[in-house]
């Protein structure tokens, strides 16, 4: 094609090179806003159109890349080329590389998906987005994990080098730890049974069939082991009063604010009804021992 261009036009071997590069480009865009134009028609979901749209630029790109690279280079000056591209990539791009190494990491292994709740370097949010380099999180902020609105965008590379915690892989519930704090004077004895009764109360709308049945699918693939999956309280001493903890299962997803004001709701309005329960804050008290002077010391 170079050859016949140079021929036909009086053109230069760069200058030709030059027009097919240009005219490869052009046709590849087309081809690809005609090939999406057809596959948006046929597809009504948004999540497979997303997924499709760019596994289809994916293509194009990669396509065009190699396209491209054959116009310039020929036989063995092609494989030259490529190395010698390789070699200074990840020498001035180092990062640049490890993010596409992480961009496969992300599509091959799946260490997540899309839709699914992570946190990474001491971010947590909803992936709504995998590019080649970065992907986005929606974040997700507070002890009890609301959407904040805010986008994250995070280089692919964290993967390798940030431990990744996914809430939403395989079990998609987590456990939840709500704490009630009362003071020393209150009868913890019968706190502990009402606060554990709320987290029970809380816990009901979990059907424990599909919690086994998602323990079972799990365990398949992880060394997964839980036994006891029933809402409990754990009591301990802290310096304002005496803490119980409610503990229970809730979903991975929007679960924990959900049960917290559940919980709470019951809790506030039992203790209400009973004069032997006040809740904890934190206090300083002081003891004296022996009378106190309360003299100045100039007074006579």
């Amino acid at each position: 094609m170079v050859q016949r261009l140079t021929e036909a036009f009086g053109l230069t071997t760069g200058q030709a090179q030059l027009v097919i590069t240009a005219a490869a480009i052009v046709l590849l865009f087309l081809i690809r806003a005609v090939v999406v134009a057809i596959v948006h028609r046929r597809i009504d979901d948004a999540a497979v159109w997303y997924r499709t749209r760019k596994a289809l630029s994916y293509t194009i790109t990669a396509i065009g890349l190699i396209v491209v690279a054959s116009i310039w280079f020929d036989g063995s000056g092609f494989v030259t080329y490529i190395g010698f591209l390789t070699a200074a990539l990840a020498i001035a791009l180092g990062d640049v590389v490890k993010n596409l190494a992480g961009w496969l990491y992300i599509v091959l292994r799946r260490p997540f998906r899309l839709g699914d709740r992570i946190e990474l370097d001491g971010h947590t949010g909803d992936v709504i987005d995998i590019r080649v380099f970065s992907f986005t999180l929606l974040e997700v902020g507070g002890r009890v994990r609301q959407v904040t609105g805010s986008m994250l965008h995070m280089p692919n590379g964290k993967v390798f080098t940030e431990p990744l915690t996914n809430f939403s892989e395989g079990f998609s519930y987590i456990w939840h730890e709500i704490p009630v704090l009362v003071t020393f004077e209150s009868n913890w004895e019968a706190a502990e049974p009402l606060v554990l009764e709320a987290v029970k109360e809380a816990s009901a709308a979990i059907s424990p069939d599909q919690v086994a049945q998602q323990l079972r699918q799990t365990a398949t693939e992880y060394r997964f082991h839980i036994t006891d999956l029933a809402p409990s309280t754990i009591v301990t001493v802290e310096d304002s009063g005496i803490l119980i903890t409610g503990r229970l299962l809730v979903a991975a997803r929007g679960g924990r604010r959900a049960a917290e004001q559940e919980v709470w709701r019951y809790l506030l309005k039992a203790f209400a009804g009973r004069d032997d329960i006040d809740l904890a804050y934190p206090t300083v008290r002081t003891y004296f021992d022996g009378p106190l002077d309360l003299k100045r010391s100039g007074d006579a």
